[in-house]
């Protein structure tokens, strides 16, 4: 195929174009309250991975433009705890656009009140599907725009996973 194809080719998948990363690319700040501790003090897991559903559903949002669902979350890691009164931040950005589901990703950090320094305290993949008034996956209009090589390295990472998904569902995981 040749570059005249393949450019033919992305404007029929993507009829509206290429969005960037840093088009979708979102981040919520949160204060730790009473409501969102466990019984140990900490950060209740749950609570955060609302929140990693929210943001990251915004992203998709931004991105697609249409209403979307959460399809899967992917290597939701708990790396540090987080206390009563810490501030916390959660950056997303797409990582990889397929014909009708996206993957983002959730980095989440403690930041120090003090210093302004940031910590990871987590990080996660979720798939997100565009969907129709009735809830069924249609095609996204937009591709995805990869400018560096973090980026692109991103993209194969989400193709990766994407692939460790299939053979998990094929082995009935």
């Amino acid at each position: 195929m040749n570059s005249q194809e393949e450019q033919s080719l992305k404007e029929k998948r993507y009829p509206k174009g290429n969005k960037t990363v840093q088009d979708s690319t979102t981040k919520m700040t949160k204060c730790l309250q009473y409501k969102d501790i466990n019984g140990d003090n900490r950060l209740f897991g749950g609570r955060l991975m609302e929140w990693i559903d929210e943001v990251a559903g915004i992203v998709a949002v931004r991105h697609c433009e249409c209403s979307i669902t959460t399809a899967a979350v992917d290597q939701l890691i708990f790396k540090a705890g987080a206390f009563l009164n810490d501030i916390i931040i959660l950056i997303a950005h797409p990582t990889y656009v397929g014909r009708t589901s996206m993957e983002v990703r959730v980095d989440t950090y403690v930041e120090d009140i003090k210093t302004g320094q940031r910590h990871m305290i987590n990080h996660a993949y979720l798939t997100e599907v565009c969907v129709d008034e009735s809830g069924r996956p249609k095609p996204i209009p937009y591709g995805l725009e990869l400018r560096n090589e973090t980026e692109r390295i991103e993209w194969e990472g989400a193709l990766k996973r994407q692939q460790v998904r299939k053979e998990r569902k094929t082995q009935g995981y």
